[in-house]
C-alpha cells in the first residue's frame, strides 16, 4: 500500500509540473482571474501565479459577462480574458492566438471595457494603447486600436507569454496573453 501512494503522490506531482510548465494551461479556480463580473486577485496572487507557470491570465471558456455581451445572442460562450483590474477583457475570436495561421484567418481581438463607474477623463486619449513585453526578455512591442477598446487585430513578433498594460480614456489594466508558434 505504501509503495501504490508513492506511486500516486509521485503521479500528482508530474502532472501538476507538467500543466505548471505549459503556460497555455492552467488550474481551474486560479486566483489571478475574476469570475465574470468579479474583481481580480491581489498583485501577491498575480506574482505567484506567474512565477509558477509564466503567464497569470487564463483563458475562460465560459459565458461572456453581461457587460461584455453586446451584440453577441444568447448564452455567448467565446473565449476571452479578464483584464487583472476586471475593467477590460479580450475577446478571443482566435484561440489559440498564433504568429502564423496556415488557414488565413488573423489574431482578431475583440476588447471590451466594463462601463466606468467615475467620470472618464476627458484630456485622455480613446485610443486603446497596448504595451506588450515578452516573459522573461527586454522585448516590449506597443500595439493601438484607434477609437479605444474595440475589434482589433493584434499580432506579436515572436512566440511566448506577452504581459500587456493597457491604457485607454484614463483607464488602465493588465493581462497576459500568450501566442503560440503554428507549423504549416
Amino acid at each position: 500500500m505504501a509503495t501504490w501512494g508513492r506511486f500516486l503522490l509521485g503521479s500528482v506531482l508530474l502532472l501538476a509540473g507538467c500543466a505548471a510548465a505549459d503556460p497555455t494551461t492552467t488550474a481551474a479556480g486560479d486566483a489571478s482571474t475574476p469570475a465574470a463580473g468579479g474583481t481580480a486577485a491581489t498583485p501577491a496572487a498575480t506574482a505567484s501565479v506567474r512565477t509558477a507557470t509564466g503567464c497569470a491570465s487564463r483563458v475562460e471558456t465560459g459565458s461572456l459577462p453581461d457587460w461584455a455581451d453586446a451584440g453577441f445572442h444568447g448564452d455567448t460562450r467565446m473565449p476571452h480574458v479578464f483584464g487583472a483590474r476586471g475593467d477590460i477583457v479580450a475577446v478571443l475570436f482566435a484561440h489559440p492566438l498564433a504568429l502564423a495561421r496556415p488557414d488565413g484567418s488573423n489574431n482578431k481581438i475583440l476588447w471590451v471595457a466594463r462601463s466606468a463607474t467615475t467620470s472618464p477623463d476627458p484630456t485622455a486619449p480613446a485610443t486603446l494603447v497596448i504595451t506588450a513585453t515578452l516573459d522573461g526578455t527586454d522585448t516590449t512591442v506597443t500595439r493601438e486600436v484607434a477609437g479605444g477598446p474595440g475589434p482589433s487585430i493584434i499580432d506579436m513578433p515572436r512566440a511566448g507569454c506577452w504581459h500587456l498594460e493597457l491604457r485607454w480614456g484614463g483607464r488602465t489594466d493588465t493581462m497576459d496573453l500568450v501566442y503560440v508558434e503554428r507549423k504549416p
